[in-house]
């Protein structure tokens, strides 16, 4: 059994401001307990022989190269803009400045 426990997970949602009932934090204790007692078995079991992964196989980067194309103007960029100003879209303001 692990340091989970109620009064640990009641504790954590008043620092992180999350309201929940008994009932939830009693379930949520349990099921952190769960996960706490799994990764103690993970970490008995992996040894230094044994490196660290992330990932079951290994990860390769699919991104293609990043190489510039061809790109709009300025104009042509803001040719359909219902509204410009200075080279930049204009859009009404949705804060009120004081």
């Amino acid at each position: 059994m692990s340091e989970i426990n109620r009064e640990a997970v009641a504790h954590l949602t008043h620092l992180a401001h999350i309201e929940m009932t008994e009932d939830e934090l009693a379930k949520m204790a349990g099921e952190l307990d769960v996960i706490v007692d799994s990764i103690k078995s993970v970490s008995e079991v992996a040894g230094e022989d044994i490196p660290a992964t992330s990932h079951p196989i290994p990860l390769v980067n699919v991104f293609r190269e990043d190489v510039v194309g061809q790109t709009l103007t300025n104009e042509e960029a803001l040719s359909g803009a219902p509204d410009n100003a200075a080279g930049r879209f204009k859009v009404p303001a949705i804060l009120d400045e004081e």
